[in-house]
């Protein structure tokens, strides 16, 4: 008799000991909360756990999660490389090495006699990791870095896909993708409730909450379902203090961040022929107000929540001038489920998922780059 996911799952977390979580590298708030409270799930029974994205940085109005501040950046180890020399004839008198020009060197002086190649043999360990789990990712290489530059990794460990988009590309050796679902939280706590729902307390309860309420703009989205606050119900009756939430996500908003939304309303053009709007965002405008290229995320999700008519939201921003001079305009492009963001900018060669893109136009202004993007996206709606 075949067996079901989650004896499947069951099984396969049994032997394992050190999992890795991993999600996409232009990552939600939603990717964040569902790995944390999945990563502290899997620390009460007994595994041992690392969360890395690629370029990781964790937003301000996700601080308050518990252990958000673990999640990595990048790998810090894979794999020992294990030097074994023989050196029983010729005994040791000293070892040591130096690194030069990247390149490490070790001397090796016997007590007697020499050392020769035969007598040298290298190894490397298994990974460190024996099972990897990927959150919110719609395939591998939405991992950027992480899958590109450890390809083996991923292809000789066991993959749980979690995902709720129905994009996702069923990558998994086991695929939990539920496309009823809002978010991938909410997914993360069906799953975690059939696991072991005596494990999920407040700080897990709190990050599942946090997801479904980012990925739903708190419940305010057309897809918002009967079962969805069902979800929420039960994860409140956990613990998961929704106004608590709430108050991190939307209301601790700074200065700096509040000054940058200023600019970008004075700057914002709409398209009605289109359903977009777009707005931008210069050097001078981060100056004045203080604020980072972290925050434009916040400003494309309040613009998001307050043009409700946009089906397409467009933010560019410049980059810190090159040293050659040279202008690099960094660009966002979130759309509706009616329209595929990849599809309308594919000649600029995006990065991200079908409804959030982002992309760089290189050796060119503000004014140049919007008019090429929109010329570009009129033209692609058209075919």
């Amino acid at each position: 008799m075949a067996l079901t996911q989650i004896q499947q799952i069951h099984q396969l977390l049994e032997d394992k000991k050190h999992v890795l979580i991993t999600f996409r590298s232009q990552y939600s708030s939603d990717s964040v909360a569902s790995a944390l409270a999945l990563a502290l799930f899997l620390k009460k029974i007994g595994k041992r756990v690392d969360i890395v994205s690629d370029q990781f940085s964790l937003p301000k109005q996700l601080s308050f999660l518990k252990q958000s501040e673990v999640i990595q950046s990048r790998f810090r180890h894979l794999q020992k490389f294990i030097v074994t020399i023989d050196v029983a004839k010729t005994g040791l008198n000293e070892l040591s090495y130096d690194v030069k020009d990247e390149k490490l060197r070790i001397f090796i002086t016997p007590k007697e006699g020499f050392l020769t190649r035969d007598q040298i043999r290298t190894a490397q360990t298994d990974f460190k990791y024996d099972m990897i789990m990927v959150i919110d990712s719609p395939d591998l290489s939405s991992l950027g870095s992480l899958y590109e530059n450890n390809s083996d990794l991923f292809f000789q460990l066991p993959i749980l896909n979690i995902d709720h988009a129905p994009h996702n590309e069923q990558f998994g050796h086991i695929n939990i993708v539920d496309i009823t679902k809002v978010s991938t939280a909410e997914v993360v706590y069906e799953l975690l409730n059939q696991l072991g729902a005596e494990y999920i307390d407040e700080p897990i309860a709190t990050a599942l909450l946090t997801g479904m309420i980012a990925n739903t703009r708190s419940f305010k989205t057309e897809h918002v379902k009967p079962t969805t606050l069902t979800t929420a119900s039960k994860l409140m009756s956990l613990g998961a203090k929704r106004e608590y939430i709430v108050q991190h996500l939307y209301r601790t908003k700074t200065i700096a961040t509040l000054k940058l939304w200023g600019q970008a309303l004075a700057h914002l053009t709409s398209y009605p022929d289109l359903s977009l709007v777009s707005t931008s965002i210069t050097r001078e405008d981060f100056s004045r107000s203080g604020a980072t290229e972290h925050d434009l995320y916040d400003i494309v999700d309040e613009l998001i929540a307050n043009a409700p008519e946009a089906k397409l939201i467009l933010l560019l921003h410049e980059h810190a001038r090159q040293e050659n001079g040279a202008e690099t305009i960094h660009a966002f492009l979130h759309t509706t489920k009616d329209f595929d963001a990849k599809l309308l900018t594919q000649p600029f060669h995006p990065e991200g998922e079908r409804q959030r893109v982002t992309f760089t136009l290189q050796s060119t202004s503000l004014k140049e780059a919007e008019d090429k993007i929109i010329t570009t996206i009129r033209e692609q709606q058209k075919q």
